[in-house]
């Protein structure tokens, strides 16, 4: 039992309680939305309680991640390549839409599970283990490292389009991959080329691997004629508008917005549980979601600024560019400022994957608090 006591003073004390709190807050804030958007369903109950399990699952998660050397994970990035590639097609004979088109999830008993969530985790190890390695044992800007790093990103991004046309989910692959990259100090003639390569590259992706509901959905927030009368693919940010616009800055009250209450906003438990937080609470609300999700940002790179290694400094930095581009994507979508792609609030928006795996990030994120590293490299076994 004193064993028990001093383990659990050591990992309160030396754990980052500040992250876990910012991340319960909003976890907690968004079942209460989560509850109050679900009530004209058939059964409100069965979403509170599978994110209320996901939370707990969560913070297990969290805690597990904390204390297990994060590198010791990363070491094995062998096997968490191979999972990658296993899981993305297993997609092909087991995997179901989830509604927006996207062969992207696995359905047991009634739960989807989500892998590329999954997956966005075990990205941020690789490349930051592959990046860190590079960096400290080789030439990071070499034509050989950058090769190998491109590779890395196209094979990913290209299977999780094939097999699942999951274009959010390769738009947050993308951005870990040049937040990282750019913290590690790659060369601007590569940026400067990686740009040419990428605008060259665009129309050929565009006539060729996205399909035309994917090309309306980018386009319909910047081209009226896609949708003129606003039926189609706008009706969603659209409806999401007038519920952020009717809510003003103190809202309407919970299971009083008419859009939220009714089926006139879709998706308003998952991709857009904003909407539904500006109708029922308010402008005030929104900025607070807002605030704590900043704050969640900030707090990983100052864990990672004060790593002293490179590995957990990219690890850090991929898991806020993660939040970071969710975040933005999200709420633009809510606004109708950007394409509705179906890529959720973090840590608000319903989804039992989702919960999970943003609370095992953050543990790994607390884990780099929980072991000072004083200027310590030791990242060997890249090969």
């Amino acid at each position: 039992m004193k064993k028990v006591f001093f383990s659990t003073k050591y990992f309160l004390k030396h754990s980052d309680m500040f992250l876990f709190s910012m991340c319960c807050i909003c976890a907690i804030f968004g079942i209460v939305v989560i509850n109050s958007a679900t009530q004209s369903y058939g059964n409100p109950q069965r979403y509170v309680a599978i994110q209320v399990i996901a939370l707990i699952l969560g913070i297990i998660a969290y805690i597990i991640l904390t204390v297990i050397d994060s590198e010791i994970i990363a070491n094995q990035w062998i096997y968490l390549c191979i999972f990658n590639v296993v899981i993305l097609f297993l997609l092909i004979p087991f995997g179901v839409e989830g509604g927006t088109g996207n062969r992207s999830w696995f359905r047991f008993f009634g739960v989807g599970l989500q892998p590329t969530e999954v997956i966005k985790i075990t990205f941020i190890i690789i490349l930051a283990k592959q990046t860190s390695y590079l960096k400290e044992y080789k030439n990071l800007n070499s034509p050989w490292s950058v090769a190998q790093l491109v590779l890395h990103f196209i094979v990913l991004f290209a299977l999780i389009e094939l097999i699942s046309s999951d274009l959010g989910s390769d738009l947050i692959i993308m951005f870990i991959f040049i937040i990282i990259l750019f913290i590690a100090g790659i060369s601007w003639l590569w940026i400067a080329l990686g740009i040419g390569i990428l605008a060259a590259f665009v129309p050929i992706a565009w006539n060729y691997f996205l399909k035309d509901y994917q090309k309306n959905r980018i386009l319909a927030p910047y081209d009226s004629s896609i949708d003129p009368t606003g039926d189609s693919y706008m009706w969603q940010a659209n409806q999401s508008k007038m519920a952020l616009a009717s809510g003003k800055l103190t809202g309407v009250g919970l299971g009083n917005g008419p859009q939220s209450q009714s089926e006139a906003l879709a998706g308003k438990h998952t991709d857009f549980i904003f909407a539904v937080i500006g109708e029922e609470l308010g402008m005030i609300a929104c900025v607070i979601v807002i605030i704590l999700l900043v704050a969640i940002i900030i707090r990983c790179c100052v864990v990672g600024i004060h790593s002293g290694s490179n590995f957990d400094l990219f690890l850090c930095f991929g898991v806020a560019a993660t939040i970071a581009f969710q975040t933005f994507i999200n709420i633009g979508m809510c606004m109708g400022i950007t394409p509705v792609i179906g890529v959720t609030l973090p840590f608000f928006s319903y989804g039992g994957s989702s919960m999970v795996t943003l609370f095992a990030a953050m543990g790994l994120v607390s884990g780099v608090k929980y072991r000072p590293k004083p200027a310590r490299f030791r990242i060997k076994t890249y090969n």
